[in-house]
């Protein structure tokens, strides 16, 4: 859809911040079984799927033709941390806190504010909880990188988790709290406990398992040789890097040799979805695809090179929301019941899955919290709503506040003390031209910087 400044100012002001849809959930009674894969600093635009001409991704590429592949869909905030809970939680960084116990790097400037009471996070609603408490069967297998890592809780009654420390080979894990020493190449583990997970269920008593691999987070050592000899001779030319930016922070070192770690990291991306026949072969075996809903989803993006940067919203100083970091994959595939080839252009964000995923299986949300996300369920099945979808999308990390609509990005730093951003992603889209200044633009910023107040005094 096309917007000119007036029509962007009508449409906000008609469409409600964090407005819940009151269709009839589309497929409560069904109670699918979930299936959540989870990639780390995995940008969308790296898979082939989303545009990508350089890496291979096959089998991530027919997920998307097997199912629908949203192509507006975001984070809210480009750091795996906070990500990663308000994906669980449905909650905003400056609602669940969890931003608040990473540690600032001593040349961040402005430094991280106060930090959160201990322990503040743990006593947080995950979906998990929800789903538990709704008779699912809940397993919790990867990175959990949220605290407590050795034993989640929120009603994942079986965990195999990775110990901060350890790699992508012969990694130190947990199962069940207990400590293990395993050998072999993480991801062939994690698909391994993913099937013994599966291979534990009975008919008629769903599931929800998440599967959140390491993949394609850095380091890029210890994947098998096979995916590495796959880019021996890739320039990635088209991925559009740049040398050195002045204000490159956060593993900077990679920018060394950009078109050499971009090899590596695309091999780490060819071997993550190098793991989906096996993971899809394990449910096969047991009966269990017909019924179970698989997303396959990041917690953040990464730069690779893209501004001059490397990693993602720590890459620089101050703090970027680029789309880079910010735009994350989303494909849902749930045989019979999401089309296939469908794609969605609805601005979705991580904040979303918690609500959606309550809606379809008829958990009932704390009525105690605010919720900015609403149900994109329908727009998943490609039913027709009711009610308009949201024209605005938010994001927050550390002293950065983002919003955006259909056309327009709006970065306030500091309060709006700056320094600021604002985009016209239309024309252009890398984020080249920042307009914040520019006098032709005032009445968008004022709009937007609006909605950042609004969404702030509510969600925080």
């Amino acid at each position: 859809m096309t917007w000119t400044r007036r029509g962007f100012l009508s449409a906000a002001t008609l469409a409600p911040l964090a407005a819940q849809d009151q269709n009839e959930p589309e497929v409560a009674s069904s109670r699918p079984n979930i299936l959540l894969i989870l990639g780390s600093d995995l940008p969308a635009w790296a898979l082939g799927c989303y545009g990508n001409k350089e890496i291979r991704t096959p089998n991530i590429d027919l997920l998307a033709r097997t199912g629908t592949r949203f192509l507006n869909s975001y984070a809210c905030t480009p750091m795996g941390s906070p990500s990663r809970a308000t994906l669980f939680t449905g909650l905003t960084p400056p609602q669940h806190g969890i931003e608040d116990f990473l540690t600032p790097n001593p040349v961040d400037n402005p430094p991280q504010g106060q930090k959160a009471p201990p322990g503040s996070f743990s006593s947080q609603v995950m979906i998990s909880d929800l789903l538990a408490g709704n008779g699912y069967q809940c397993g919790y297998i990867g990175k959990w990188d949220m605290g407590s890592d050795a034993k989640p809780g929120h009603g994942f009654e079986y965990s195999y988790t990775l110990s901060p420390e350890s790699g992508y080979t012969n990694p130190k894990m947990f199962l069940n709290g207990n400590a293990v020493e395993e050998t072999g190449y993480l991801p062939d583990l994690l698909t391994n406990r993913a099937g013994e997970f599966l291979g534990r269920q009975k008919p008629g008593s769903p599931f929800f398992l998440t599967v959140g691999y390491l993949n394609p987070e850095a380091p890029y050592e210890g994947h098998p040789r096979k995916f590495y000899d796959l880019y021996a001779n890739s320039r990635f030319d088209t991925i559009g890097w740049e040398p050195a930016a002045a204000n490159a922070l956060r593993d900077k070192a990679y920018l060394s040799d950009i078109v050499g770690n971009n090899r590596k990291h695309a091999a780490a991306v060819s071997a993550l979805d190098a793991q989906l026949p096996a993971l899809l072969k394990h449910l096969r075996s047991h009966s269990l695809s017909e019924n179970t809903l698989i997303i396959f989803t990041s917690d953040n993006g990464c730069l690779l090179g893209r501004h001059g940067l490397w990693g993602k919203g720590h890459a620089s100083d101050p703090v970027n929301l680029y789309e880079e970091t910010m735009r994350v994959p989303l494909i849902w595939r749930w045989l019979g019941k999401t089309p296939p080839e469908a794609t969605r252009p609805e601005l979705v964000s991580t904040y979303d899955l918690l609500p959606t995923l309550a809606a379809i299986t008829g958990a009932q949300l704390p009525r105690n919290r605010e919720y900015c996300g609403r149900d994109y369920s329908r727009a998943a099945f490609n039913r027709p709503s009711k009610q308009a979808w949201r024209m605005l999308l938010f994001g927050h990390f550390r002293y950065a506040d983002m919003v955006r609509d259909a056309r327009y990005k709006l970065v306030l730093r500091q309060d709006g003390k700056g320094p600021n951003e604002l985009y016209d992603l239309r024309v252009d889209p890398r984020e080249r031209v920042n307009q914040y200044d520019n006098q032709q633009f005032l009445q968008v910023k004022n709009a937007l910087t609006r909605e950042i107040a609004g969404w702030r005094k509510k969600y925080s």
